[in-house]
């Protein structure tokens, strides 16, 4: 962390995690109430239709920044770069913690300036509170339901990700991570 404080020149750092979940007609089934000795119905559906959040957040401040997108791609990722970016206070500089995929460590991705990538060390996604991010919202508004059609999967990821933005304090609560936010 000090050589990237060093090499942005003294400007304030935002930490910001960052991941993509699949959201489809092959949905999650999620945990449910029900009466004890009792198996409860869950809806599922064999369509594979499917959109893909790209989700990043900065704990600390309890702000956010996602696109929903039909694949993940470098495209798709450099696009998600240019919303952060936007988002990222003016004057700071973001350093993003993501995983390896392949969309995250291409020599192909443009970086815009304010922003550094750090790789996230490979299998740990329990290091990345954004993992939690996504059970949360499958939780809350995204599991146990069938999809109509491709157009109501982007529906419900917009609702999703915009009621969690609109909620600062659920973003702190799943996302702050000491380890990370101790300097």
């Amino acid at each position: 962390m000090a050589e990237i404080a060093q090499a942005i020149g003294g400007k304030p750092i935002e930490i910001w995690f960052a991941d993509e979940a699949r959201v489809g007609q092959k949905n999650t089934i999620t945990r449910r109430w029900a009466k004890r000795g009792t198996r409860p119905a869950a809806p599922k559906d064999q369509r594979t239709a499917s959109a893909y959040i790209f989700g990043a957040i900065c704990p600390a401040l309890g702000k956010g920044a996602g696109l929903i997108m039909p694949r993940c791609t470098t495209e798709a990722m450099a696009l998600h770069l240019e919303e952060i970016a936007q988002v990222v206070a003016p004057g700071a500089h973001a350093v993003l913690l993501l995983d390896q995929a392949g969309w995250h460590t291409t020599k192909k991705l443009i970086v815009l300036a304010n922003i550094t990538l750090l790789p996230l060390p490979a299998r740990s996604p329990e290091l990345n509170p954004v993992e939690n991010l996504w059970q949360f919202m499958r939780d809350k508004w995204l599991g146990n339901r069938v999809f109509k059609s491709y157009a109501d999967i982007l529906d419900h990821c917009c609702h999703a990700w915009n009621t969690l933005i609109d909620r600062p304090w659920r973003i702190i609560s799943i996302g702050l991570r000491t380890w990370a936010h101790r300097f």
